[in-house]
């Protein structure tokens, strides 16, 4: 069911390196002119992954520029996440970390179960087909909660 589109989403998972950033860059896509969109992870101690670049190319989705950051940093760059009208957590560590940094804040925080691609398949044809299931399903998940660019917000 699509619901009148919130003017600030955080999207996050493990590592803001694979979901996350995806995510963030499907949504501003479809909804970028009408809704701030920014990712974290619970930890930022990986790049952005080149699969995750390459498979949201794909779709039209440039994920090259991305720099993976935490809430942690978020916080240190001024980020507050009570800024955010929701945040979409697309792993259990981190809809944890989400529900702690907004206990006492009144932020909806929705829990997406999303595949995580990263330990999935042996050859890079294999890998990439992973990493689209895993574009695929958030954009579908995108879709149903937020509607398509065309429709009036």
């Amino acid at each position: 069911m699509t619901r009148k589109l919130p003017s600030s989403v955080l999207f996050c998972c493990d590592h803001n390196s694979v979901r996350s950033p995806m995510a963030e860059g499907l949504m501003k896509k479809f909804h970028g002119q009408r809704v701030y969109v920014q990712s974290a992870g619970v930890r930022n101690d990986r790049e952005i992954d080149g699969f995750s670049i390459a498979v949201s190319a794909e779709d039209g989705v440039e994920l090259s520029r991305h720099r993976a950051r935490s809430f942690e940093e978020m916080a240190q760059w001024g980020d507050d996440l009570t800024g955010f009208d929701l945040i979409v957590a697309l792993s259990p560590a981190s809809q944890r970390q989400a529900l702690e940094l907004t206990r006492f804040a009144h932020i909806d925080v929705e829990y997406w179960p999303i595949m995580d691609p990263t330990g999935l398949g042996e050859t890079r044809p294999a890998k990439l087909d992973a990493y689209r299931q895993t574009r695929d399903q958030i954009k579908e998940r995108l879709l149903a909660r937020f509607g398509t660019p065309t429709e009036d917000q």
